[in-house]
């Protein structure tokens, strides 16, 4: 899956998670036009495979929750219930005028939305979030800025439900397969579940408290790594704890910070060197300008001349799949001492 983020200091979160991966062949117009025709469906801010929604029906039929219910998810419940003329005026003008933007949708709520102050009185996006996990309404599209919304059963294909153990089954073993490695729970700011369960093998890592579980492929020793710039919201280094305790890499996202108490930038993007993380690239989008300005690269100690010649070539690459002039790149010759992190044969721009 790809996580819906608008934010574009560089590109869109989505796009660059694509591009790490792929290349610079890869184009962001693929990923619009797949969802543009349907193949892939946006759910709960993350993009998917239009036919995983058969994985999720089953979760959605049951919200908010099976077993004993955490505050979170009773206060949630409530707070619809307590709104349920709202959904259903709702649902019924998406019915007749769908798709349409959230301005376009009524707020006759009477128990206004409560947080800590970030969505204040945002009722109708908090409602329409929590009609998407309950499986009534889904993202329609884009019109500028603004989601479009229309009823699910216009969205979504019709396709087989699987059943919720085996559903969770299946997508934890997804996240198993691409993070390689895991803590055995973890859940959202939301409370949902986000873990591997108790799929794979369980090990111990030497220097890490506790268990770990591992897909057994990973254990085969072919494994054979490069350099890469990722996007801060890339699954390989979201779990801020998980990316502390395996990788000892001190991260964290600080758009939503003063500047004045950014160490490494608005959206500094982690780098991966090899299997290590070993810096941070701070980088701007200028489009206007036509150029993509470097603001700093953070080396986390010592690189050595391949590990810093092979991430320049990833920012010059970045810069190239923009369509961008690259600003600002320093020290292109330069070389460390220290040991290249392991493994310290890298091939040449492979993807």
């Amino acid at each position: 899956m790809l996580q819906v983020e608008p934010t574009a200091a560089v590109a869109p979160s989505a796009h660059v998670v694509a591009w790490s991966r792929l290349g610079s062949s890869y184009s962001p117009r693929e990923l619009d036009e797949a969802l543009d025709t349907g193949r892939f469906i946006e759910l709960d801010s993350r993009i998917l495979p239009a036919e995983d929604i058969g994985l999720h029906r089953a979760e959605m039929a049951a919200w908010p929750g099976t077993g004993d219910l955490t505050p979170w998810q009773v206060e949630t419940r409530d707070w619809v219930e307590a709104n349920d003329h709202t959904r259903r005026d709702i649902l019924e003008k998406l019915h007749d005028e769908g798709p349409l933007p959230s301005s376009a949708l009524p707020d006759t709520t009477v128990v206004p939305w409560e947080s800590s102050g970030w969505n204040n009185d945002r009722n109708v996006r908090m409602l329409l979030g929590l009609m998407v996990r309950r499986g009534e309404v889904a993202v329609a599209g884009q019109e500028g800025r603004e989601r479009l919304w229309d009823l699910a059963e216009r969205i979504y294909p019709e396709v087989p439900v699987v059943p919720l153990p085996e559903a969770w089954r299946v997508r934890a073993e997804r996240r198993l397969r691409a993070l390689g490695i895991a803590r055995p729970r973890v859940s959202d700011a939301a409370g949902l579940r986000v873990d591997v369960g108790d799929v794979g093998e369980t090990v111990v890592v030497d220097g890490v408290r506790g268990r770990w579980w591992v897909d057994p492929a990973y254990l085969d020793g072919t494994f054979r790594g490069r350099a890469a710039l990722l996007s801060p919201l890339d699954r390989l280094v979201f779990d801020r704890k998980r990316t502390d305790e395996l990788f000892e890499f001190d991260y964290q996202l600080e758009m939503y910070k003063p500047a004045a108490k950014r160490r490494w930038g608005y959206w500094a993007m982690p780098v991966l060197y090899g299997d290590r993380l070993v810096g941070k690239l701070d980088a701007t989008a200028d489009r206007e300008a036509g150029v993509l300005v470097v603001n700093a690269v953070h080396e986390d100690g010592e690189w050595s001349g391949a590990c810093r010649t092979a991430v320049h070539r990833e920012i010059r690459d970045l810069a190239r799949w923009l369509g961008l002039e690259l600003e600002g790149l320093q020290g292109e010759s330069g070389s460390s001492t220290g040991p290249p992190p392991k493994p310290s044969s890298l091939p040449s721009g492979s993807r």
